[in-house]
């Protein structure tokens, strides 16, 4: 097994920014050569977090673009501020393939948070922790694999192959990038992405139901090694399918997770 999701290249500075290297623990369900979303959404998110920026500043929005499906293997990944400012900033980043091919696109949006005496919603307590949860039903069609290899899942309703919505705690049980410590805001990346899988409302074994985005809110830093998704799925009469994600930590609600999702016959 290896020992991170991503290992640093040999050559761990290319042209476009750092060199990483995608192993086994990256893979997804839908193609054993290609990642799940929540491996390279945790990359760019960790791209954004060493940006500098100003201290006061928050990341409050990130929108990623699934463009191809990312390998597994060597990748580049470059990140850029495109609008610099002490109330707002912008933030881009890429992953590409070693031959320059770009494979996901991000932005995020940093702003100032709310100053004292602004008014604050309450605060919407966690679901049952994970401690109360289940394992996941997962029957997975390769190992290793992103679930539930790299990712402990805990049930708390609902479950992968009932249909419906459900909700479900996750924990990275391997480092992200191996000799590191993954942040709060990395495993939260991890995490959002699962939405379509854990409320999925068309079988598997006929239907793949892929997302080529995903856009994470954040209302607040999430804290702590678990993360919480409450997920739902609609897919409309003659239109797309959508996956919304309430997200959550020990402490409560820290944002909300959209994807629009690729509905089709296998």
């Amino acid at each position: 097994m290896p020992e991170a999701v991503f290992l640093p290249s040999r050559g761990a500075q290319s042209s476009t920014g750092e060199r990483f290297v995608a192993t086994e623990l990256a893979r997804g369900p839908w193609d054993p050569g290609a990642q799940h979303g929540g491996a390279p959404a945790a990359l760019l998110m960790r791209a954004f977090e060493r940006l500098k920026a100003p201290a006061e500043l928050l990341i409050a929005r990130v929108t990623y673009e699934l463009l191809r499906p990312v390998p597994l293997g060597e990748l580049d990944v470059r990140a850029e501020v495109v609008r610099s400012g002490r109330r707002v900033q912008l933030a881009e980043a890429s992953i590409l393939t070693p031959s320059g091919t770009e494979v996901v696109r991000a932005r995020a949006l940093c702003v100032r948070p709310a100053g004292e005496g602004v008014p604050r919603a309450p605060v919407e307590p966690p679901p049952p922790g994970p401690e109360d949860g289940r394992e996941s039903d997962l029957r997975p069609p390769y190992r290793p694999l992103f679930a539930p290899d790299a990712v402990e899942l805990r049930f708390v309703a609902g479950a992968f192959h009932d249909g419906g919505p459900s909700t479900a705690w996750f924990r990275l049980r391997h480092p992200l990038v191996a000799g590191e410590e993954p942040s709060a805001l990395q495993r939260l990346a991890v995490a959002g992405d699962f939405g379509n899988g854990i409320s999925s409302t068309v079988p598997w074994e006929r239907y793949v139901f892929i997302n080529p985005d995903l856009t994470l809110y954040l209302e607040r830093e999430p804290a702590g090694e678990w993360i919480c998704i409450a997920a739902s799925t609609r897919i409309a009469p003659g239109g797309i399918g959508i996956s919304e994600s309430v997200l959550y930590d020990e402490h409560g609600r820290v944002g909300r997770a959209t994807q629009a999702l690729l509905v089709t016959r296998r």
